[in-house]
C-alpha cells in the first residue's frame, strides 16, 4: 500500500520523540514533516534536539536530517504537504486549541496527544478498543469547522489507560457503579528524566497538577454517547482519584477499588478480561496488541519494570484481583504512559481512523 505522509507537531518534546521512534519504521506511515517552536525551526532534527534526546533507543537515522519547520508559522505549508499530523505540544491550553483548529481548518486531520480539546463536544476522545463508535461525531465537527477532510481527534489522559480498559468491558454486563483509584505515575509523564528532575530520586510527590480532575471526569466522556452531533457524557460510574508521582522512568500503575450494581464473581471478571477484543484487534491494526488485557496470577505482579513494555508497550497488565471489605473488588493495573498512554495510543487511534475511512490520503 502507498504510505500516508505524516507530520509530528512538537517533535522535539518527550512525546514527540516517542512519536519519532514509533513512526520511523511504521508500515502505513512515512514521516515527511517535523515541526516545533521557532527556536528549533530551520535546523535539522538532530541539531534542534542537541543533547535533549531522552529515549533509550537511538535517534532514527531516517529522521535525523529532516529540517524542522515552525509549528505555528508554517501551518499552511505543513498542511498541504502531509495527509495528517500528530500533535504533542507544550503551550497554554487556549493556544493549543487555536493551533489544532488552524491545522484542521487547513484540511489537515490532527491526532492530538494534548488535553485542550478533550472536552470539546464534537471532538472524539478515543481509546480505540473501547469507544471507536465515537468517531461518528467527526462529521458534525467538520460541519462546524467548515472542512472537507480536516478534523481533530484526541486521546485521553495517560492516567486512564491503566484502569478504564479494565473496567469498561466488565461494565457492559455488570454495571460499574463506584470507583476509587490511586495512580502511581512515572516521571516521563511530566516530560522529565532523573537527569532533568533529580529531586525525584528517592522521592514521592503526592500531587500532580490537574491530574485528579482528568482522572475523574474523562472516563465519563469515554462512557458517553453520540447524540445530535456531539458526545454527551455519562453520569456514571462515579470516579474518585488520587494521583501520585513516583520515582519510576516509565509506566503508570493504579490501585483500583470498584463497586458494581450487579456483583460478578471473580471468575466472571477474569473471563471478560481474557476474552475481550476491541475494534483494533478485529481489524488487526499494526499497533494493536493481540491480547489487550493481560492478567497475572502471581501476587507480586504486574511490576512496572517487568511489564510496562508488554506487547510493545500497548497492552494493559492486571493483577491481584480479590474481594474487598468496603467495595466489591480491588485490583492492580499497569500501562506504559508514553506508549499506550501517549504516542502509541495516538498512533493506534490514527490507524483506526485510517482503516475506518475517516482519514484519507490527499489527492
Amino acid at each position: 500500500m502507498k504510505k500516508y505522509k505524516v507530520g509530528i507537531i512538537g517533535a522535539t518534546g518527550m512525546v514527540g520523540q516517542r512519536f519519532a521512534l514509533i513512526l520511523a519504521n511504521h508500515p502505513w506511515y512515512e514521516v515527511t514533516v517535523l515541526a516545533a517552536s521557532p527556536r528549533s525551526a530551520g535546523k535539522t532534527y538532530k541539531e534542534a534536539l542537541g543533547n535533549r534526546w531522552v529515549m533509550e533507543e537511538a535517534l532514527p537515522e531516517n529522521l535525523a536530517d529532516i529540517v524542522v519547520m515552525d509549528a505555528t508559522a508554517d501551518i499552511e505549508k505543513i498542511a498541504k504537504s502531509v495527509d495528517f499530523v500528530f500533535c504533542a505540544v507544550d503551550m497554554p491550553k487556549e493556544e493549543i486549541k487555536a493551533l489544532e483548529e488552524a491545522y484542521a481548518k487547513a484540511e489537515c486531520p490532527v491526532m492530538s496527544n494534548n488535553s485542550a480539546h478533550r472536552f470539546t463536544e464534537d471532538v472524539p476522545m478515543l481509546i480505540p478498543e473501547l469507544n471507536h463508535e465515537h468517531a461518528a461525531v467527526i462529521e458534525a465537527q467538520k460541519k462546524r469547522l467548515g472542512t472537507k477532510r480536516g478534523f481533530i481527534a484526541v486521546k485521553s489522559n495517560c492516567s486512564l489507560q491503566s484502569y478504564v480498559p479494565a473496567l469498561y468491558p466488565v461494565d457492559k454486563k455488570f454495571k460499574v457503579k463506584d470507583v476509587l483509584v490511586c495512580t502511581y505515575q512515572a516521571i516521563s509523564g511530566a516530560g522529565k528524566t532523573f537527569e532533568t528532575w533529580p529531586e525525584m530520586v528517592d522521592n514521592v510527590i503526592p500531587y500532580i497538577g490537574g491530574e485528579e480532575e482528568k482522572s475523574e471526569k474523562e472516563p465519563l466522556k469515554i462512557w458517553g454517547k453520540v447524540e445530535n452531533g456531539k458526545i454527551v457524557n455519562a453520569s456514571e460510574p462515579n470516579f474518585t482519584a488520587q494521583c501520585i508521582r513516583v520515582p519510576v522512568t516509565n509506566g503508570h500503575l493504579a490501585a483500583v477499588f470498584v463497586r458494581f450494581e450487579n456483583k460478578p464473581s471473580k471468575e466472571e471478571i477474569l473471563e471478560i478480561w481474557k476474552n475481550f477484543k476491541g475494534r483494533p484487534q478485529e481489524l488487526e491494526l499494526p499497533s494493536a496488541p493481540k491480547q489487550f488485557l493481560h492478567y497475572f496470577e502471581e501476587d507480586n505482579m504486574p511490576q512496572t519494570k517487568l511489564h510496562r513494555n508488554l506487547e510493545n508497550g500497548m497492552a494493559v497488565s492486571l493483577g491481584r484481583l480479590r474481594e474487598d471489605t468496603q467495595y466489591d473488588y480491588k485490583f492492580i493495573c499497569l500501562s506504559h504512559n508514553t506508549l499506550r498512554g501517549a504516542a502509541g495510543g495516538a498512533v493506534l487511534m490514527a490507524e483506526l481512523l485510517c482503516a475506518e475511512g475517516y482519514i484519507t490520503p490527499r489527492d
